[in-house]
């Protein structure tokens, strides 16, 4: 329906439009043939001046010539030529203008100019003839006499006076150009007047189609587009209210009739997503364990590789020093060989303790870090450390102090192997931190607390120094400082982080302090707090388990 209805009007549209055009058209061959006519009759009108300029100027030369005032043939014969070819147009003119008027009102008109033509011919031939035979008058001749002479020539023919007729003619033609020249107007207002009308005619037959399609379309097209618009939102239960058998009606009954198929379709992949949404649930928590369980395992895997690499390079590296000492230079006494040898061998013992601390880190992570809780005497965890570092600093150009700690004076409660790993690790971090030429050094000072008497133990150094922003992470693993992998790159960021582990496993608390800090401007301070116990303590504990050495391998008491 609406498909006929569109039809129609578009029909009717076209209609219009080319009756536009044809009318158009028909004006503008109507003011075409007004335009020409009005340039005939002004061509007319102009020649007719120009043959009366002309036979004027002959005249003048007639009399100059009549006069004994000389004169040029040449000239004579041009201006003669002259008048026979604008005859000639004006005859050509008049037939064309005859041609294209055929009303019975200009037919007087068109005798009036052709008889005033012949005449004007006869005359021009006439004159012709006797100016070719034209002499010049005597001296004692009468003026008069050539003056009629002269109107004979060239204002009389066939007993009708020349110049009545030529002005007669020129103010015919000019008549007829103002007529002419009206008649254009009037073709031209009528063409503006046609296609004025046409066009608001045709505007108005448009705004009228226009509104009716917009009326008649607007309805359901709202309708339709509502439907599309809850399709697309998914609001497969919305159906179009739309009865009939019109194209938009046929449209909306297919659109409901798919959104019913959708919303079918869609009940049952909701069933299947949800069985699968389950299954996969099922089979992606599995492999979530799994891959957890993986990833675990190889953290701790990474995490060993890393600690071992740490924790082997210092024992190496004291072994290797305290072999190339002892080997330098000449030969040596014997006990000599046997205190580097002994050195040597404490080292290697630090170093199966390490190996056995790794391998428990791979298992738990250092929690379960086995800790021999017996008296020690701090100065000879000092001792060992010093001597175990030594030969690192030496390699550094570092200068490396002395024990500060009295024997028998510092007893604390913990693992002589594992205090005298801490202070290994402290004093290794502050001669590998440090600048060479630099100065590495311990003190300590007895602190009293609610808790009881404490030590505190100071590392200091000389060295690059941490920042403060980066003090709360100098204990995490793995974590270096800009300043720290500028100086060395081949850092893990594991030695301060184990020292920390190690201090917790004393019931002891480490300590850092900024090189902007106060106390240590310029260098880096680590502070070692660990509970003192008195003589008696220490004498009643070793009752029941002898103490053992800084260097003995770790028991398995815990």
């Amino acid at each position: 329906m609406f498909r006929r209805q569109l039809s129609w009007i578009l029909l009717c549209l076209a209609v219009t439009i080319a009756l536009q055009g044809a009318a158009a058209v028909m004006a503008l061959l109507q003011a075409e043939r007004k335009v020409m006519d009005g340039r005939i009759a002004s061509d007319l009108h102009q020649s007719f001046v120009t043959l009366s300029a002309t036979k004027q100027r002959l005249r003048a030369w007639t009399t100059q010539y009549l006069m004994g005032a000389g004169g040029d043939p040449t000239e004579r014969d041009a201006l003669h030529q002259r008048m026979v070819r604008t005859l000639t147009e004006l005859s050509a003119l008049a037939e064309e203008s005859a041609s294209r008027q055929r009303s019975a009102g200009v037919a007087p008109e068109h005798v009036a100019r052709r008889d005033a033509i012949e005449v004007l011919n006869d005359s021009v031939q006439a004159l012709g003839a006797t100016l070719q035979s034209l002499s010049a008058q005597p001296a004692d001749a009468r003026a008069t006499e050539a003056w009629d002479t002269l109107d004979e020539w060239f204002e009389q023919s066939k007993g009708r006076d020349l110049r009545q007729l030529i002005s007669e003619s020129i103010e015919r033609e000019r008549m007829a150009m103002e007529r002419e020249r009206q008649a254009a107007d009037e073709s031209l207002r009528f063409m503006r007047t046609l296609w004025l009308g046409i066009s608001l005619l045709l505007l108005g037959f448009a705004l009228a189609a226009a509104l009716y399609v917009h009326r008649a379309l607007r309805q359901p097209i709202d309708a339709l587009v509502v439907g599309a618009e809850a399709l697309r939102q998914g609001q497969l239960q919305h159906r179009i209210p739309m009865e009939g058998t019109h194209e938009f009606a046929v449209v909306a009954q297919s659109m409901n009739a798919m959104a019913q198929d959708l919303q079918h379709h869609r009940q049952q992949e909701t069933q299947l997503r949800q069985l699968l949404e389950a299954q996969v649930r099922a089979r992606t928590d599995a492999l979530r364990q799994a891959n957890e369980s993986l990833q675990r395992t190889d953290e701790r895997r990474r995490q060993l590789l890393a600690d071992i690499s740490h924790e082997l390079r210092t024992p190496t590296t004291a072994i290797r020093g305290e072999a190339e000492v002892t080997l330098r230079g000449k030969d040596r006494p014997a006990a000599e060989y046997r205190e580097a040898l002994q050195r040597i061998v404490e080292v290697s013992r630090q170093l199966a303790t390490a190996i056995d601390d790794l391998l428990l880190m791979a298992r738990s992570d250092m929690d379960g870090l086995t800790v021999v809780r017996q008296p020690v005497d701090l100065h000879e965890s000092l001792q060992y450390a010093l001597v175990g570092v030594s030969a690192l600093a030496e390699s550094h150009a570092v200068t490396l102090g002395d024990n500060p700690l009295v024997p028998g004076q510092c007893m604390v409660l913990g693992d002589g192997v594992r205090l005298t790993q801490l202070v290994t690790l402290l004093l290794d971090n502050a001669v590998r931190y440090s600048k060479p030429g630099g100065r590495v050094w311990l003190s300590g000072c007895e602190e009293d607390s609610e808790g009881g008497p404490f030590l505190a133990l100071q590392v200091h150094d000389q060295g690059i120094g941490i920042p403060a922003s980066e003090l709360p992470h100098v204990f995490e693993r793995h974590f270096r400082g800009a300043l720290a992998r500028g100086h060395r790159a081949s850092g893990s960021g594991l030695g301060l982080g184990i020292a920390w582990r190690l201090a917790q496993a004393h019931g002891a608390q480490l300590h850092i302090a900024s090189p902007t800090d106060p106390i240590n401007p310029g260098g880096t301070c680590v502070t070692l707090r660990l509970p003192l116990i008195s003589p008696t303590q220490a004498e009643a504990w070793s009752l029941d388990d002898p103490p053992r050495s800084p260097g003995s391998p770790a028991s398995s008491r815990s």
